[in-house]
């Protein structure tokens, strides 16, 4: 049991490490869901790197990992100022259905600009 490197994407707010349980966010009833649940500790998955979703929790979260974007994304925007990880732009071995719920780490490597991806194996 340990965590594996399942990809990578840009690292664009906090370099915080962060684990935390994800979340796949397919629309705006999946944020419901957390408004009203609990959204501390959730990395939420999302596929737009808008924040127009994920805007009322992103207070709450622990970080976000994006499929698309860049450094001048909306989500990577807000993202640093609420000092969040957000990886935007991330090629990742599993798809966000598959990582749905598993526990997983997001670090930053030495040059600031790689963020790194790790799902825990059972």
């Amino acid at each position: 049991m340990a965590f594996e490197e399942i990809g990578s994407g840009l690292s664009c707010s906090t370099k915080n490490e962060v684990t935390g349980q994800a979340k796949y966010i397919k629309d705006v009833n999946d944020v419901i869901e957390l408004i009203q649940g609990e959204a501390e500790g959730k990395i939420c998955l999302v596929e737009q790197a808008g924040t127009t979703t994920l805007g009322p929790i992103l207070s709450r979260i622990t970080g976000v990992i994006c499929s698309s974007g860049s450094t001048g994304s909306h989500l990577a925007i807000v993202s640093r100022e609420f000092e969040i990880p957000a990886f935007m732009a991330c090629n990742l071995k599993m798809t966000f259905k598959e990582m749905d719920g598993k526990k997983i780490k997001m670090r930053t490597e030495a040059d600031d600009e790689t963020g790194i991806v790790l799902v825990w194996n059972d």
